[in-house]
């Protein structure tokens, strides 16, 4: 079985392969086999896989690694993105409430406020809380 970069040959062809880091960041290239090469080999774990099943392999009986579909795969790999690109709109509705006139006119008048006024903003920030 001739195993193959998942960027080159045919593997090209079709649906794209998620770009994969590993847990510590790094980027992964996967090896790619064709459907039959692999199916000649462990066809009954290929067809798992393949009707949406997952498989763990083990050595000496721990956990090793997992094999998934390609569209698992692009769900999990994708999903990474979703969580980045939903707290960065926090981080930008964030910074756009930290730039509008209240919020500078607030800002302002903390950094120019006396220790005495401060200490009573902070005892009457505490009453409102409870």
């Amino acid at each position: 079985m001739r195993a193959r970069r998942a960027t080159g040959g045919k593997v090209s062809k079709g649906r794209a392969l998620a770009i994969f880091y590993n847990r510590r960041g790094e980027h992964v290239e996967p090896a790619s086999f064709s459907a039959s090469d692999a199916k000649s080999e462990f066809g009954r774990v290929l067809e798992l896989v393949l009707q949406g099943g997952v498989v763990v392999i083990t050595k000496h009986d721990a956990p090793k690694a997992v094999l998934v579909s390609l569209d698992e795969f692009n769900a999990l790999a994708g999903g990474q993105e979703r969580k980045l690109d939903t707290l960065s709109a926090e981080f930008d509705a964030l910074l756009a409430r930290m730039q509008t006139p209240k919020a500078r006119a607030g800002m302002k008048a903390a950094f120019e406020a006396s220790p005495r006024q401060l200490g009573r903003a902070a005892v009457e920030a505490v009453r409102k809380r409870a």
